[in-house]
């Protein structure tokens, strides 16, 4: 999924929310699709620019930014903009559409299931001249949302079979002086030097301990009854955000190779409870922002679940 993979790469740290969401950290093109995709998911009606401005006003977005987001978007094939008499609409595009759903289902499905191991390994093996530092710096973006991490200089690791995904990705981008196969580890190899040792596992605990935390609160105060629609927008928008970072970051290592008490599964259940608690009410602020331009279409946004139900438009 290169177009997914490049929209979901270079993702923040995380800090404290909901009471001051650090929404200047996400850029206006992605919290754009992110917004789209979480309130007009597989929805094909144009909605005008003005009301996407209003909405990523929301989150501290100039309206100067909001629209170069909308034209980066159109030149990249991800909106499609047209007129409507004197005002300018906008609607996701089929490619768009496509990078929403596999995103989204990638998103959505990290963490459901422990997944059984073979005991194999993948590995992809590059040497890409600087000179084309651009298509070695988008194979790495791709490979880490493949769930590879380095393990040496150009020796990449994952232990999944996702091997002939790589071998895409190469063609894609035409690389050629690189290749992708599959291999165990030998009896007798020091643990410094087993594959896992690729991935920093005390660093990525730290921060879905510091998730679980937060989000943990956000629940509590969302379950009470403590936030306002325009509050639940936002905090549902960078809950998300943070919670996507993890598929990237977390090699979804087998329970064979994890250390204890591993927080993943308490990290998800989490996030999908939250997300779903805000949902309503996020939704109903997403409603008011483009009613005030198109009553109309205004009543057809809503929310969809953790587990991609989408809830049906109020009457």
């Amino acid at each position: 999924m290169p177009v997914t993979a490049a929209l979901l790469a270079d993702l923040p740290e995380p800090t404290g929310w909901p009471d001051n969401p650090p929404t200047a950290a996400l850029r206006p093109p992605r919290l754009l699709l992110t917004l789209l995709g979480d309130y007009w998911w597989r929805r094909s009606e144009s909605l005008p620019s003005a009301a996407l401005v209003a909405l990523l006003a929301e989150f501290g977005v100039s309206d100067s930014a909001a629209r170069a987001a909308l034209s980066r978007l159109t030149r990249r094939k991800l909106l499609v903009t047209a007129k409507s008499g004197r005002r300018t609409v906008v609607r996701l595009s089929g490619r768009a559409a496509k990078v929403l759903d596999d995103g989204g289902a990638q998103i959505f499905s990290f963490g459901r299931v422990s997944r059984p191991w073979d005991g194999m390994w993948s590995l992809v093996a590059f040497s890409i001249p600087e000179e084309h530092r651009a298509a070695r710096d988008s194979l790495r973006k791709q490979l880490r949302w493949l769930g590879f991490a380095p393990l040496y200089d150009g020796l990449w690791v994952s232990p999944r079979d996702h091997a002939s995904e790589v071998l895409g990705q190469l063609a894609e981008l035409g690389i050629s002086t690189a290749t992708a196969f599959r291999a165990r580890t030998v009896p007798g190899v020091s643990p410094a030097g087993l594959p896992q040792q690729a991935w920093d596992l005390d660093n990525l605990r730290a921060r879905y301990d510091h998730f679980i935390g937060q989000a943990g609160a956000l629940r509590e105060r969302t379950a009470a009854g403590q936030l306002s629609p325009d509050v639940a927008l936002v905090t549902r928008t960078r809950l998300m955000d943070e919670w996507r970072a993890f598929p990237e970051l977390d090699p979804d290592l087998p329970d064979e190779l994890l250390p204890d008490g591993w927080p993943r599964a308490a990290a998800r259940e989490l996030f999908t409870t939250t997300y779903d608690l805000l949902g309503p009410l996020a939704a109903h602020r997403v409603r008011q922002i483009i009613g005030r331009y198109s009553p109309e279409l205004a009543r057809f946004a809503t929310h969809h679940s953790s587990e991609l139900q989408t809830a049906a438009p109020p009457r």
